[in-house]
């Protein structure tokens, strides 16, 4: 099991933020991880409906239960009810998986849901204020509110500095997918 470096019940919020690539990777070598030291993982995607590359080797992996709780990619419309729903869901599911005994809880792309305002985001920061007392929290996404980068214990913002997107290269299975 787990054996946690820092006193028990010190947990920590991570949020990584910011318009370049990797904010997700990120939130998955935090993941590899704490499985490699024994812990378990609490893997959570919003907005994403697909099952992508790295979700594909996360299931593979004991020890992290993944749940993709989104549908197909909002971004390039606007969100409709099922949209905030789905969200919604998704965070009262993270709320209950507090209860449970992971070691790492990784809201990928939960900062878009809350630029979106598909959740209350003052209902996330109290549940997240809180929970991070206790557990590691990892929040990914452009666009992370101020507030919640206040009360995180580490912010990182990958930056763009330059984008093949942009030459016209398309998105690479195993690279981006």
């Amino acid at each position: 099991m787990y054996n946690q470096m820092y006193k028990e019940g010190e947990g920590m919020l991570f949020v990584i933020t910011g318009n370049g690539k990797g904010k997700t990777t990120s939130a998955l070598g935090m993941s590899l991880r704490m499985l490699g030291a024994g812990g378990r993982v609490f893997f959570m995607q919003f907005i994403k409906g697909k099952e992508y590359s790295e979700i594909k080797a996360l299931r593979q992996l004991e020890g992290v239960d993944v749940h993709i709780t989104g549908r197909e990619c909002f971004i390039r419309r606007d969100p409709d009810e099922e949209d905030y729903q789905r969200a919604q869901n998704a965070f009262a599911l993270f709320q209950e998986a507090l209860q449970d005994s992971y070691d790492l809880y990784v809201l990928d792309e939960l900062n878009i849901a809350l630029y979106y305002e598909l959740i209350s985001i003052d209902h996330v920061l109290k549940v997240l204020e809180e929970a991070s007392k206790k557990k590691d929290i990892v929040v990914t996404g452009r666009y992370a509110p101020e507030e919640l980068k206040s009360i995180a214990k580490m912010v990182s913002e990958v930056k763009e500095i330059k984008h093949h997107y942009k030459e016209g290269i398309q998105a690479r299975k195993g690279i981006e997918f």
